[in-house]
């Protein structure tokens, strides 16, 4: 098996030049990081693997706003957890 070290400065020329492998891997990192500001410009450039990490952490964080802004940005499956949020129960506390 070849060990291949992936630089970003690599993965961003390949992306560039349309390769969605690349784009996914460059979410990775950026996830590796917690850079959220990149996956989101990842998203931005039609990355679904930013959008799923970015779904990911959103539900993790019970952010409904977030995942609403994510499914308007084009990630169905933000869209798809936040109609599954919604429709579950509700926790009504009085205090």
């Amino acid at each position: 098996m070849v060990n291949t070290n992936l630089d970003r400065d690599t993965l961003r020329a390949l992306a560039d030049e349309g390769n969605e492998t690349a784009l996914g891997r460059l979410a990775d990192l950026a996830d590796a990081r917690g850079d959220l500001e990149e996956l989101s410009d990842l998203l931005d450039e039609g990355c679904v693997r930013a959008g799923h990490l970015l779904t990911r952490r959103a539900v993790a964080a019970g952010d409904l706003r977030e995942l609403q802004r994510l499914w308007d940005a084009g990630s169905d499956e933000a869209g798809h957890e936040l109609e599954r949020l919604l429709a579950g129960p509700i926790d009504v506390r009085e205090g």
